[in-house]
């Protein structure tokens, strides 16, 4: 029987994968960590699909910034920075209930953490349909980036930049006439 010594890692892996068979507990806290970093996402996705105030909201800090603003310079609107957990619900909600069912896809979550801050870049995909006109609608693959803090056991959104790389359809499906 050959046995082998354990090989290292590559470095483009996280630290929980290059972990010794001993370091279990800090495996699972890694781990732990990078899915909830990322529900942290899909709490912002699902809560405006769902238009639930206290699911969308779970997703912020207080005093968290949402940036559209690149995303919608691509078709010339001009959106302000939206500051603060409150006024992030309760401007996407208004936005959008009633008006546009949106969809939200996440995908290709990377995630970094450092301590209790982490970054994370994902692509979201988002349909935008008006209620009463199906046919008006637009679809964006924006590329986020986003940064956030522990809280407790679950991670907040603190900053989220949302670019776009493509668009199709009709932005009023987003902001409006």
């Amino acid at each position: 029987m050959t046995t082998h010594a354990p090989q290292a890692a590559p470095a483009h892996l996280p630290q929980a994968l290059a972990a010794k068979p001993d370091d279990t507990a800090a495996v699972v806290a890694e781990l732990r960590d990078r899915a909830e970093i990322t529900d942290a996402l899909y709490r912002f996705a699902l809560g405006q699909d769902l238009k639930d105030r206290a699911l969308f909201a779970s997703a912020f800090t207080a005093d968290a910034e949402l940036d559209f603003r690149p995303a919608a310079a691509r078709w010339g609107a001009e959106p302000p920075l939206m500051t603060g957990r409150d006024a992030i619900v309760d401007a996407i909600l208004a936005m959008f209930t009633g008006r546009v069912d949106t969809t939200h896809q996440v995908t290709n979550p990377r995630v970094r953490v450092d301590g209790d801050t982490a970054r994370l870049t994902a692509l979201v995909e988002a349909q935008h349909l008006l209620t009463a006109d199906p046919a008006t609608h637009a679809l964006l693959k924006n590329p986020y980036t986003v940064d956030l803090v522990r809280d407790g056991d679950r991670w907040l959104i603190r900053r989220m930049r949302i670019d776009n790389t493509w668009f199709t359809g009709d932005p009023t499906a987003i902001f409006g006439g």
